[in-house]
């Protein structure tokens, strides 16, 4: 056993194996200053939900309190180990401030009521639009946090009750292009490859994916292969010196917004060298012939100068992709909220066709998610897409979706498109959208252009319902706050992205009246007297294992199957990955091992889109490009970003995520370990840059753009020459009557026409000085962009504010 404090060191302990060899063991436990395992009461088994890596874990109880967590040894996932959000943040349940009564807005204020009251009004106001306005006149916000079973519910509540066009999940935000990316190859959404390929591959590539602060227990993963003998190469495309880009092979830092050129230069490369499998291609794959017509246009030399990257640094990075032996591919929010984002993904799945490069140990792409439980949000249609990967402009998955709900196809919409969040927005600043629904996400924090999106959220026609855990700055201007319970406090399953699901067991009671989402969504439907064709309740379960088991019945025969799970089939073991059934009881590890998609013209998801216009593809055009259901290999031409640097704003501004902090800060900000590492906003700048203008570290800078301004102290950082970053975690709920804390109130109302994921790291900027710090540096973990500052919190068992009990090996 070891003492560790895993906020200056958020890795942990090496544990260092080679190829082909299983992750061992590493057991993390924190309990709260005073408790030990014999004071625990039970281990109550669930999975973390402050990141997409899905660890799991196991909840300590103590007279009825959370006191703690470990990782769980038998996990696939983990391997027992975790994440700092997951060791620290569960403290957040606690806080004196959880909503714990209705509130409803009575004279301008906020003021408590009961749960018949709140629920009246918010089912008698869509009641009224429905008769006013119709179905379109109502929408549904959800987010990426919530659990299968009450997103699947909300689906059903939404598409096959009401009949509404307008559901998204805050997903789009951060995974759209992921789903969209693999539904443009493959047809179908769902991760091809498996977390377990990094104990095979010989390279794995990280386009725009900052692994070591999204996912630290997969990066504490691939640090242990590194540190083991025939250690990978790591490839790292990001314009920032992070963690990941320190370790790398290669380091591509590009120009912002020219990631389709990079990746064309990659694979002209590629093909150019003959580093490309004919018979794969020929036997599995469409589009190829295209592809190489379009790469003609982006030699190196070219693309070294669009991207501003050394042809050297280029060719290097071509050979290790066309080279390996085995090569992992992972994407995340580098290109998916940027300039030309499903196109740029679309090309990391090209290099694995081309190279034939899937289905097998080593050898595999993951189209990465932001947050835990991301996955189930597409599943189950609650980001606006038809339940369990059916296609909404596919007839006979309506009228096969409609029989499993048992109602009339025509009531569920598909007459277009889902309606998008940005979509949904616009409709309720012109008036046609009059009520909303907001569950788990705080868009008042994290959509683009705030001032906007405040005054759309202010309105008085529109009706704003918001069901949240805290009183967030969304929250502050709904109509009815809705209490609900938190992780922990509800029972549920949810899927991480490399498809393996999680139960997580209820370990203690929400506080005050707070219920489960779950429970609140079925209480809505009854008393809209949401019905079948039969006249019997539509929503037909009330708890959450008879929830899932609905959700099995609608998964049967589709991609995402999950006939062959079950809570008991969860309980006590490892996660298991999608498809489970009687063909695969053990679950999958990797989707298209046989050369086989789920592509075919009446199986897939969708049809594809214009990766340039958005325009969907018609039926009849998909089958005649893909009659057979093989992957589709699309190429993609280079455009220049919508807005770009100018005498006015010199900087490429980028947000993103940070290691110690999670969205908004709800859970994290009121975590004492977390919130001390990460106290307020900073903003990071080159050392030639900040030379140049004559900042100093400490500096207080104002961050300007054509949409709002932010007031944050500098970090000189190893990010690229002309480039800004801001994280975007830091709103205003605990600095009322603050301004300019939200990097959001910089970036602007754009986003990707494929996808419809708004494109956070696509703006210009300017940066003045307002105050001078007295330049001394920030103190800093090992290796990590995100430094933490040391902060006033609660020592703990091992007598450091951060210290965590580490046990390496033993029995699984």
């Amino acid at each position: 056993m070891t003492d560790v404090d895993r906020i200056a060191e958020p890795w942990g302990t090496r544990t260092p194996y080679g190829p082909g060899q299983e992750w061992p063991v590493r057991v993390d436990r924190y309990l709260e200053s005073g408790t030990t395992e014999d004071d625990v009461d039970a281990w109550v088994q669930s999975a973390s939900v402050l990141h997409s890596n899905g660890d799991g874990l196991d909840i300590a109880v103590r007279d009825g309190r959370m006191v703690g967590v470990r990782g769980r040894a038998v996990d696939r996932v983990n391997r027992g180990r975790l994440d700092p959000k997951d060791l620290f943040a569960w403290q957040a349940n606690a806080s004196p401030d959880r909503l714990t009564t209705p509130l409803v807005r009575r004279g301008g204020e906020l003021v408590e009521t009961d749960w018949e009251t709140a629920m009246a009004l918010v089912a008698g106001r869509i009641t009224e639009l429905l008769a006013e306005r119709g179905p379109g006149s109502i929408g549904f916000y959800t987010s990426g946090q919530l659990f299968l079973e009450e997103y699947y519910t909300l689906g059903v509540l939404g598409h096959g009750g009401i009949g509404t066009n307008h559901m998204d999940g805050n997903t789009r935000l951060c995974t759209a292009t992921a789903a969209q990316a693999l539904k443009e190859t493959f047809g179908c959404d769902g991760q091809p490859g498996s977390y377990t390929d990094i104990d095979h591959a010989d390279v794995i590539a990280l386009y725009g994916h900052n692994v070591a602060e999204s996912q630290t227990v997969l990066w504490s993963r691939i640090l242990d292969r590194l540190a083991g003998p025939n250690p990978p190469a790591l490839l790292c495309v990001d314009p920032r010196a992070t963690p990941v880009a320190a370790a790398a092979t290669v380091h591509l830092a590009p120009r912002p917004g020219t990631n389709v050129a990079l990746m064309n230069g990659l694979l002209h490369e590629i093909v150019a060298n003959g580093w490309i499998d004919e018979e794969y291609l020929a036997a599995h794959t469409v589009g190829f012939a295209e592809l190489r017509a379009q790469l003609g246009a982006y030699p190196v030399e070219r693309v070294a100068e669009v991207c501003d990257v050394p042809v050297a640094q280029l060719r290097a990075a071509a050979r290790l992709l066309g080279r390996a032996e085995r090569l992992l591919s992972t994407v995340l929010q580098g290109f998916y909220q940027s300039h030309q984002a499903t196109a740029a993904a679309v090309q990391v799945n090209n290099v694995h066709l081309v190279r034939g490069m899937l289905g097998r140990p080593g050898a595999g792409i993951l189209q990465m998610n932001g947050q835990p439980t991301a996955q189930n949000t597409r599943e189950c249609g609650a980001d606006g897409d038809m339940a369990a990967f059916r296609n909404w402009a596919n007839d006979s998955h309506v009228e096969e979706l409609a029989r499993v709900w048992n109602v009339d196809p025509m009531r569920i919409p598909h007459f277009t498109a889902p309606t998008h969040l940005m979509q949904m927005l616009r409709y309720a600043e012109d008036g046609s959208l009059r009520f909303l629904h907001v569950s788990a996400t705080n868009p008042a924090v994290s959509l683009p252009e705030l001032a906007r999106v405040r005054r759309i959220l202010s309105q008085e026609r529109l009706f704003l319902v918001v069901q949240d855990i805290f009183l967030s700055e969304t929250a502050q201007l709904a109509d009815v706050v809705l209490p609900a319970a938190a992780w922990g406090e509800k029972t549920g399953t949810f899927t991480n992205v490399d498809r393996t699901v999680h139960l997580s067991e209820q370990a203690v009671q929400p506080p005050g009246q707070a219920r489960p989402d779950l429970d609140i969504f079925v209480e809505l439907a009854d008393r809209l007297g949401l019905t079948d064709r039969d006249g019997a309740p539509l929503v037909k379960w009330r708890t959450p294992e008879e929830a899932f088991e609905a959700w099995k019945r609608c998964t049967a025969g589709r991609p995402c199957d999950y006939t062959g799970l079950s809570y008991e089939k969860l309980r006590g073991g490892s996660g298991i990955q999608w498809p489970c059934n009687a063909e695969h009881p053990d679950g999958t590890e990797r989707l298209y091992a046989d050369g086989q998609f789920f592509s075919a013209p009446d199986m897939c998801e969708n049809y594809g889109r214009d990766l340039v216009t958005g325009t969907p593809l018609e039926p009849v055009e998909y089958k005649a490009l893909n009659p057979d259901g093989k992957a589709i290999i699309k190429a993609a031409e280079y455009l220049p970003p919508h807005e770009t640097v100018s005498a006015e704003y010199p900087y490429h501004l980028s947000t993103g995520r940070t290691l110690y902090q999670f969205h908004t800060r709800t859970k994290t900000g009121r975590t004492p370990q977390l919130q001390a590492a990460a106290p307020e906003v900073w903003v990071e700048m080159s050392a030639g840059d900040a030379a140049r203008e004559g900042f100093a570290e400490g500096d207080l800078l104002a961050v300007r753009t054509a949409r709002g301004e932010v007031r944050a102290r500098l970090r000189v950082s190893g990010i690229r020459d002309g480039v800004l970053f801001l994280p975007f975690h830091y709103g205003y709920w605990d600095a009322p009557g603050e301004d300019g804390r939200a990097a959001n109130e910089l970036t602007p109302t754009d986003w990707d026409p494929a996808s419809k994921q708004p494109l956070f790291k696509a703006g210009a900027a300017r940066v003045t000085r307002i105050e001078a710090g007295d330049g001394t540096p920030a103190p800093a973990p090992t290796t990590t962009g995100s430094r933490p500052v040391t902060g006033d919190i609660p020592a703990t068992e091992g007598g450091a504010a951060g210290t965590v009990r580490e046990t390496i090996g033993g029995a699984v």
